[in-house]
């Protein structure tokens, strides 16, 4: 059974975030080609092409809710009647900083919904660095936008869980604690910031999901998560909450030593899609990475989403307007792409 928020194994070791997570990181998803292929294939299906639309954001200025609302209806995406979950990245607060997904951006995507036709819209999180999460919500702004559009938040850190069989065992765990916020929700859309990350090359939509995980459950930072692998973490978590759409914030960006260290890089877009490994995919060649060469997105797009190009339908903005190279960690400097 999992662990309740006492028995955090951390409690009273003084090691920080960083180096708990390179003292303890289970072994890369790339060994899961030793052994049994660890998940259903009956119970996945690539679709012949994704499409990623890539949507024009020169600035946090400009109207969101219309030009996500556009997104939706380019991409064909109905919302009529559902429970809609929408998941940011917010992790810590920093003045100045591309930590957090733009409450902006994220109340942008409350109203698009709205207009959509969604029965229902609530905004969660469990942040994973840190634990108060009330303070995170004023901090960032996100509470001003909550309040003046009357959405609900909930904090997946302290809601109540259920246990779930997991959709692939990358992890070589059978089930996994998740809140019941996310279980019963029947539309879940991931709203990243666009990062480097020192542990996985990219923290994007598949990365986000993270901060479902209850940390009163596993403790923090999501301790299971880094020590079965952060990379065999990220796919398990997709191939069992199998999301249905991202909205990423890429008007401003982070480089360098991401996900909370990095410096700010402007993009300029917002980039909507239904295959979440086609958006990361399409994401890291925006940035300079080779998805092939990233662990998460290689064992992704072998049954979760297409992440080669030739499948990928760009919408909006080809990829070449924001295509650039991004400063990123040594180890993952044999993941650029030659061009870059």
């Amino acid at each position: 059974m999992p662990r309740s928020g006492s028995d955090n194994w951390l409690s009273g070791v003084r090691v920080t975030r960083r180096q708990f997570v390179a003292a303890v990181s289970g072994p890369l998803i790339a060994a899961a080609a030793c052994r049994r292929r660890p998940y259903d294939t009956r119970r996945f299906h690539l679709a012949r092409n994704s499409s990623v639309a890539l949507l024009p954001a020169p600035s946090y200025g400009i109207d969101f809710a219309d030009l996500i609302g556009a997104g939706l209806r380019e991409l064909r995406v109905d919302v009529r009647g559902r429970r809609v979950f929408l998941k940011p990245n917010m992790v810590e607060y920093e003045a100045g900083s591309a930590i957090n997904t733009s409450p902006l951006v994220v109340g942008g995507a409350a109203v698009a919904m709205k207009r959509a036709g969604a029965a229902e819209v609530v905004i969660a999180e469990g942040p994973g660095h840190r634990r108060d999460t009330e303070y995170l919500l004023t901090r960032t702004g996100l509470y001003d936008h909550l309040r003046d559009l009357r959405i609900r938040f909930v904090d997946l850190n302290q809601d109540d869980v259920r246990e779930v069989a997991l959709g692939s065992r990358f992890m070589g765990l059978e089930t996994l604690a998740l809140p019941v916020e996310l279980l019963r929700a029947d539309f879940v859309v991931s709203m990243p910031k666009l990062k480097t990350h020192h542990w996985a090359g990219m923290t994007a939509s598949m990365k986000n999901f993270f901060g479902v995980v209850p940390g009163a459950v596993y403790g923090w930072p999501k301790n299971i998560l880094h020590t079965k692998g952060i990379d065999n973490s990220i796919v398990d978590l997709n191939a069992t909450i199998r999301p249905h759409l991202t909205i990423l914030d890429a008007v401003t960006a982070m480089e360098g030593d991401g996900p909370i260290m990095g410096k700010p890089r402007h993009l300029g877009f917002v980039g909507l899609g239904t295959d979440l490994a086609a958006v990361d995919a399409t994401c890291a060649r925006i940035i300079g990475l080779d998805p092939a060469k990233l662990p998460y997105l290689k064992a992704a797009g072998e049954f979760l989403g297409n992440i080669d190009a030739a499948r990928i339908e760009q919408r909006g903005e080809p990829l070449s307007r924001y295509a650039t190279s991004f400063e990123i960690h040594d180890r993952f400097q044999a993941s650029r792409l030659p061009q870059a």
